[in-house]
């Protein structure tokens, strides 16, 4: 059964005013199957294989072109790497909208070559995993964070109770957010994210990656999937496998490029620090990274030490997913001062900053907003919103003069 995606509206907007829209995002979040649901019903479709040329696209990318006129779909474009010097040829001489529909499961391979090639030509749409509107198969297209960003006061004012939720928190924590993932019974779910896993390790980092070897490779991705939810140390993480600094580095830009990671940088008033300071990193799926640490059910997550690291992750996965609705995208950041003090995730958007703290527990209080509370004093010239703080629990709950607890699953 086809779940509706939150970014189908922006999807089928973009196609009308863009020659060229390239959808990218992990392997299985369902980009094919979003598009032979919407522009696929009238609109042909490519699969392509990273073994077989079809239709020998990559030998005669112009006459596999002139065999298959726009509109027209090509999914796993980075497959056929050779046909975008070919469209953008086209699209110079047609600039009409709406001709081609680019999908790839690698960020660096699409990025690179697309960007490079299609520069002013395309825009690009990135597809993540199931958000929790779309796992409870809700019809609203505004997320909560949305609302929160635009007006926190109108927010508030608004009664909100609904919640999202159709399992329990534990058990969505380990099936994680793949599409798939949901509709699977519980006894497969270890099954199907080992052979995510082992795909994922054998077929795509092959493909874009000198890696000599693999079996360290996948003690890697176990050891990032346990340090979820921290600040990054490349250093310290290279000497726990035995790599350089800069071994660990290129990995983790293959976690990232292959939409498996993503990191927030580190917020400081100063531009140039807030470059140079540690980044906070998030393994992209909680599922994944379950399976990687061995947890075998989900009622083991609650004793287990990366408890609190796993609600954060879905947290800010989340939150992601809801905010890539808008346009401009916000700006992401974390916080922590030399004292200790910290705010787990800080979204700027209209000149306004957003402190978020993420709490795995049901009863936030008001010692839960000190970190906020020390942002405040640190930066009092910064336009700051009312601080949230997302928990498990049932209802929206003021904590202190500016500060709100707001349920995870808020719809």
């Amino acid at each position: 059964m086809y779940t509706e995606r939150m970014l189908t509206d922006k999807l089928y907007n973009l196609a009308e005013f863009f020659p060229v829209v390239v959808i990218s995002g992990a392997r299985q979040v369902g980009k094919s199957t979003l598009l032979q649901n919407t522009l696929g019903k009238k609109t042909e479709i490519v699969v392509f294989d990273p073994v077989i040329d079809i239709e020998n696209a990559r030998q005669d990318p112009e006459l596999f072109l002139n065999n298959h006129p726009p509109p027209l779909i090509l999914d796993e474009i980075q497959y056929a790497p050779e046909l975008v010097a070919s469209i953008k040829r086209r699209i110079d001489r047609n600039r009409s909208p709406g001709q081609y529909i680019l999908t790839g499961s690698q960020q660096w391979g699409v990025m690179k070559s697309m960007s490079e090639s299609l520069a002013g030509r395309a825009v690009f749409l990135d597809l993540y995993s199931f958000s929790l509107l779309e796992i409870g198969r809700h019809d609203s297209t505004t997320p909560w964070i949305t609302n929160w960003l635009h007006s926190p006061e109108d927010f508030l004012a608004t009664s909100r109770s609904q919640r999202t939720a159709v399992t329990t928190l534990y058990e969505q924590l380990w099936r994680g957010f793949l599409p798939e993932a949901q509709f699977l019974p519980v006894d497969v779910i270890p099954d199907f994210l080992n052979a995510y896993q082992r795909t994922y390790i054998e077929r795509d980092v092959r493909l874009i990656a000198d890696v000599s070897d693999w079996q360290l490779f996948g003690r890697f991705l176990q050891l990032a999937c346990a340090l979820t939810a921290q600040e990054i140390n490349y250093s310290q993480l290279g000497r726990e496998l035995g790599l350089t600094p800069q071994t660990t580095q290129r990995w983790m830009a293959i976690l990232q490029s292959t939409f498996q990671w993503f990191e927030f940088p580190a917020y400081s008033g100063n531009l140039i620090k807030r470059v140079s300071n540690k980044p906070k990193g998030y393994i992209a799926d909680t599922g994944l990274a379950c399976q990687a640490q061995a947890i075998s059910t989900p009622r083991t997550i609650g004793g287990h030490p990366l408890w609190g690291a796993l609600f954060e992750t879905a947290v800010a996965a989340e939150l992601k997913k809801q905010t890539a609705l808008l346009s401009p995208r916000p700006n992401f950041y974390h916080w922590r001062a030399y004292s200790g003090a910290e705010v787990d995730i800080l979204i700027e958007y209209d000149g306004i900053f957003h402190p978020i703290e993420i709490k795995a527990k049901t009863n936030p209080s008001r010692r839960d907003t000190m970190g906020i509370s020390a942002f405040r004093k640190k930066y009092p010239q910064l336009n700051i919103a009312p601080g949230l703080v997302i928990a498990p629990c049932e209802k929206i709950v003021q904590l202190s003069e500016s500060d709100y607890a707001v349920p995870w699953d808020l719809l």
